[in-house]
């Protein structure tokens, strides 16, 4: 089973900002959505583009490249994306952020 290990404070991700990390060799972004803590694969399936140089709007991120857009709950994207992102299950102990680092979809 995998574990959750920590990845950032929780007072370092704002709504409408994305911050991106390297964990373990992923690169994981994070932004604030609905009051919590969301965690994201910061590759575009288009182009390998970094999403976190992209842009929230509503409850998607949008790729600076290509305007390709990726819901942060399902990870599905659209044109001319082809694939989804992974979507990484996120906890808050205390005022750290913890991460799963296998993907929830």
């Amino acid at each position: 089973m995998a574990e959750y290990v920590f990845a950032i404070k929780a007072g370092d991700v704002q709504t409408g900002q994305i911050v991106a990390l390297t964990l373990d060799d992923v690169p994981i972004a994070f932004t604030r959505l609905d009051g919590r803590i969301v965690a994201f694969g910061d590759v575009c399936t288009h182009d390998d583009g970094p999403l976190a140089e992209g842009t929230i709007e509503g409850d998607c991120v949008v790729c600076p490249r290509h305007g390709a857009h990726f819901n942060l709950y399902t990870g599905k994207p659209t044109f001319p994306a082809p694939f989804p992102i992974p979507i990484y299950e996120t906890k808050i102990d205390g005022d750290d952020v913890l991460v799963k680092l296998t993907q929830t979809s």
